[in-house]
């Protein structure tokens, strides 16, 4: 029975190129905030959380979000910071990672207007997003200005200077769920008038920028991933586009500017990505940009969960058993590079060892207490 697990689970583990950097195989570990770095700082324990990843097989470890330099950019408590003192905690993780055999990306992150006064490190700052939000006559998001903007760019680009220069593999700039980046590519969160918002060429300009100033630090070879989504933390329902069309002018252009592969986060990964076609979302990014996609979105589980800093349904019951014929034979059929696995690395950070070696019965279900430890 393993042996023939094992066999199937071979197309899950062949090596990947990607730009300058080698995977071992094509199993991601998604990005999940933990809230477990105080001060912004990751320590030990998160240290020897992704190590022990590492150790346990898998291909390309993508981090929690971790925030840049700007004022605005966080909006959560115990998050981990990708400047100052935070960077000497990073750097502590890359190295054990790297000892452990193991590949990382951080997911560097802007919140935007999903900031509010009070939030660490700064709490007389408010958020930063391309509209203004007031709430009870209080205006706790700004709309930014063109000085704004181009400073966030910079951030950006300081912090994939100092990824690439403290040993990560690749960066991930998080474009999706309704931060920052997300915010000004959605028509529904940019109704700006000028430059940066309106048509989809306008919308897409600052994140474009922050591509451009990214690949221009980190020079031509170091793997720039992007993630993007349809849903927002605020709305399942929202998307980016409505076509196939729309969302190939959204992507391409972002290809072209030097990202090297796109990471298609869907709340279920097997679902279609647009109506009349069995295509799931990554298949379209797949197609629409030539460059290789991460799929993620529920792989093993049953029910819908609670993570990080926000809720979903949450249901204890959720199980991570893996399909693993459907996931061998999607990857055979080459409807996704990689495959992002979340919750189920929580409970059993030996998830990717036991499937490449056919030990599924070995495989532990998600328990939601694992949201609550970051060390199993």
């Amino acid at each position: 029975m393993a042996d023939t697990d094992k066999t199937l689970a071979a197309p899950l583990f062949e090596p990947m190129k990607l730009n300058g950097a080698t995977l071992p195989n094509r199993i991601a570990m998604a990005p999940m905030t933990r809230n477990m770095s105080p001060g912004g700082v990751p320590g030990t324990d998160v240290a020897e959380y992704y190590e022990s990843r590492a150790l346990g097989g898998v291909g390309l470890i993508i981090t929690e979000g971790t925030y840049i330099d700007h004022p605005g950019a966080n909006g959560y408590p115990n998050v981990p910071a990708f400047h100052g003192a935070g960077l000497e905690g990073w750097k502590n993780v890359v190295e054990r990672v790297h000892a452990a055999g193991g590949k990382i990306a951080p997911q560097l992150w802007h919140v935007g207007r999903e900031r509010r006064p009070g939030t660490e490190p700064e709490g007389n700052v408010s958020g930063f997003g391309p509209m203004a939000i007031v709430e009870d006559g209080v205006e706790v998001v700004r709309a930014m200005s063109e000085d704004d903007i181009h400073d966030v760019v910079a951030s950006f680009a300081r912090a994939a200077y100092e990824a690439k220069n403290l040993g990560f593999d690749a960066i991930e700039l998080h474009g999706a769920h309704g931060y920052l980046i997300d915010q000004f590519l959605w028509r529904e969160s940019n109704q700006r008038t000028d430059a940066y918002g309106g048509s989809v060429e306008n919308r897409l300009r600052f994140p474009r920028m922050i591509v451009q100033a990214v690949r221009n630090v980190t020079g031509p070879d170091f793997p720039i991933i992007f993630r993007f989504s349809q849903w927002k933390l605020s709305d399942y329902h929202a998307r980016i586009a409505e076509t196939p069309q729309e969302l190939g002018e959204l992507l391409r252009p972002l290809a072209e500017d030097g990202v090297d592969m796109f990471h298609a986060s869907t709340r279920r990964m097997w679902e279609p990505g647009f109506a009349g076609s069995d295509m799931t979302l990554a298949q379209w990014a797949q197609e629409l940009t030539g460059r290789p996609v991460i799929a993620v979105g529920s792989i093993g589980l049953d029910k819908t969960f609670r993570t990080g800093h926000f809720t979903r349904e949450e249901d204890p019951t959720s199980k991570s058993r893996v399909d693993i014929k459907q996931l061998a034979d999607q990857r055979t059929d080459h409807q996704f590079d990689m495959i992002a696995v979340g919750r189920a690395l929580l409970s059993d950070p030996d998830w990717a060892n036991k499937v490449r070696e056919g030990r599924l019965d070995e495989l532990h279900d998600f328990d939601s207490a694992a949201l609550d430890s970051l060390v199993r």
